[in-house]
């Protein structure tokens, strides 16, 4: 893609008829459609439950390490938490998409979460164990991987099918206000009742995860593609979808540098670090950081569902990844909870401009019958960057340390700013977004 600028998206295939169980006649806001209501719902339980499990796991398993281990050594095994299940999102997400194209998504999705429920359950019941095996838990952290795999790219295909293109830009901004909903209560929720009872937690998870499989049973809209024109095989569809990313210029830069940032700069394995090691302020001050990076991003997406940036969207997500990195930089060199807590608050609210922004340019320039295969790239690049960044920062500790890990992180994400506004220039240029 050589424009400036996304008011002339690239040739796509022509779009598929609009399916009749659509609402592209109907309102322009999604919450006045009931299977978005429930779809909302679903998402807020999931994405809480994925939370509050997350906090227990990166708890429980660095609490197991620490018994034999020091530190450095100790901080691996919270990498290998993320390893395992960035490897099964590696295997499994592009042929993922590949069938969201082609099978019901809706039944894919409620499947996803079903599983989820289940690992919920295994978690659970090794923890009543009371002494739990490590490798156990990485075991199910695997599987927890795959499902979420299958998950993503149909979750966001079925997202135009339930609300229509007319509610769609709303539909996003929505959707993003239940993960940053469940992103603050989650490890805030977590920290608490990590601090009481461990297996409490689990349970937790799991009457969430059943909560989420109710609501998107109860959902009526049609979730089989409404046309598959291409006739192709599942990896001629994967190569298919592939080349499209590749080609959009705009996209491929988006998404790369998404995942470069978050490679360098995540900080969600070293919460745990600095909450108990650093800062010294236990499961409280531990919930109170993971919370932090939430709060600050669920208040820019209620105020991007309101006030959207429409024009100078390139200048705006570079200028908010930068910002990330700066906040980076100062959690790794900060001595107090509270700075912590407000650069990780100041890092959220930009890491939501950049993902609204990302998300439009994706939605916008994806036809329908793509979006399973398209998506899945983006879960690839982004999703799974979560988790590898995890690995990533687990042994960047044991060279660095923890502090040295956060610097360097933060120093790195700046100048993969700079590298990826001089290579991607129409990312740069990129102006409205509407």
């Amino acid at each position: 893609m050589t424009t400036d600028s996304i008011d002339t998206a690239p040739t796509v295939p022509p779009q598929p008829p609009t399916p009749p169980e659509s609402h592209d006649g109907g309102p322009s806001s999604p919450w006045a459609i009931r299977d978005f209501r429930l779809l909302w719902i679903g998402r807020v339980a999931a994405v809480l439950g994925i939370q509050i499990q997350s906090s227990a796991l990166l708890w429980q398993v660095y609490e197991i390490a620490r018994r034999d281990h020091p530190i450095a050594e100790a901080s691996l095994y919270l990498g290998l938490v993320g390893l395992c299940q960035f490897l099964p999102l590696l295997a499994f997400t592009l042929p993922a998409g590949a069938m969201a194209d082609r099978r019901d998504r809706k039944h894919t999705v409620t499947l996803s979460v079903v599983v989820e429920c289940l690992c919920a359950l295994a978690f659970l019941a090794m923890a009543l164990h009371g002494s739990p095996p490590l490798w156990g838990l990485l075991a199910v952290a695997v599987v927890f991987g795959a499902a979420r795999a299958f998950l993503a790219p149909a979750s966001q295909a079925f997202l135009p099918m339930v609300v229509g293109r007319k509610a769609l830009p709303p539909a996003i901004a929505a959707q993003s206000i239940a993960f940053q909903t469940g992103a603050i209560a989650g490890p805030a929720l977590g920290g608490v009742i990590v601090g009481l009872n461990v297996p409490l937690a689990y349970a937790c998870s799991m009457g969430l995860f059943l909560l989420a499989v109710g609501s998107l049973l109860l959902i009526r809209t049609n979730g089989k593609p409404q046309v598959d024109p291409s006739k192709l095989g599942p990896i001629q569809q994967v190569r298919e979808g592939l080349a499209y990313v590749w080609k959009t210029r705009i996209v491929l830069g988006a998404i790369s540098l998404d995942l470069v940032v978050v490679l360098l700069a995540g900080v969600a394995l070293l919460t745990p670090i600095f909450a108990r090691d650093i800062l010294h302020v236990g499961t409280l001050g531990f919930g109170l950081l993971r919370a932090s990076f939430g709060v600050g991003a669920l208040l820019m997406a209620l105020y991007l569902s309101r006030f959207p940036i429409v024009r100078h969207g390139g200048r705006w997500m570079f200028a908010a990844v930068a910002v990330f990195g700066i906040c980076t930089l100062v959690f790794g060199l900060s001595k107090s909870v509270w700075l912590s807590g407000a650069v990780l608050f100041i890092g959220g609210a930009a890491d939501m401009i950049s993902v609204n922004i990302r998300q439009t340019l994706i939605q916008l320039a994806t036809p329908d019958h793509m979006r399973g295969r398209v998506s899945s790239v983006s879960m690839l690049f982004i999703g799974a960057s979560n988790e590898l960044g995890e690995a990533y920062s687990g042994v960047m500790v044991r060279l660095l340390g923890p502090i040295g890990a956060a610097v360097f992180g933060g120093v790195g994400a700046l100048a993969a700013t700079g590298v990826w506004a001089k290579v991607f220039p129409s990312l740069r240029k990129a102006n409205r977004l509407t």
